[in-house]
């Protein structure tokens, strides 16, 4: 029988400024820029798929409607690392409970953190303890 099945090789963000959001990713994950090749440029590959960013004219519009998440043992200071990067706090979205950051070109992203964590009924996350999207410990 044939293996018909497809698997996610890659994930590519449309950039204005490719280099610049490879840099942050690089930083933020950890995983330094591998190549450069036309319009695009890569992050050395981890466990999981490989991470691009390609060069488009057309602008941003409206919010993504795919992100990441990224996990961490303290989102709070990894939101701080975050904004010290050029990433920025999403506060507009401090009701569900996420810690929702931002790129330097608006991508959005949430911290979460490395272990289980609770959700209610709605899909309210229940690591953040204040209003304004701060983790825990901030």
């Amino acid at each position: 029988m044939t293996d018909t099945h497809v698997d996610i090789k890659d994930l590519i963000v449309d950039c204005a400024d490719p280099e610049r959001l490879a840099s942050f990713w690089a930083q933020l994950l950890g995983r330094p820029v591998a190549a450069r090749t036309g319009p695009y440029v890569w992050l050395a590959r981890g466990d999981g798929p490989g991470l691009g960013f390609q060069k488009v004219t057309e602008p941003r519009a409206g919010k993504n409607r795919i992100h990441f998440d990224v996990a961490s043992s303290d989102p709070a200071a990894e939101r701080q690392r975050v904004e010290a990067l050029g990433g920025r706090l999403l506060p507009q979205y401090a009701a569900g409970g996420f810690l929702v950051m931002a790129d330097p070109e608006g991508n959005e992203f949430c911290v979460i953190p490395r272990g289980s964590f609770e959700l209610d009924d709605d899909g309210r996350a229940s690591y953040l303890n204040d209003s304004d999207g701060s983790a825990d410990s901030a």
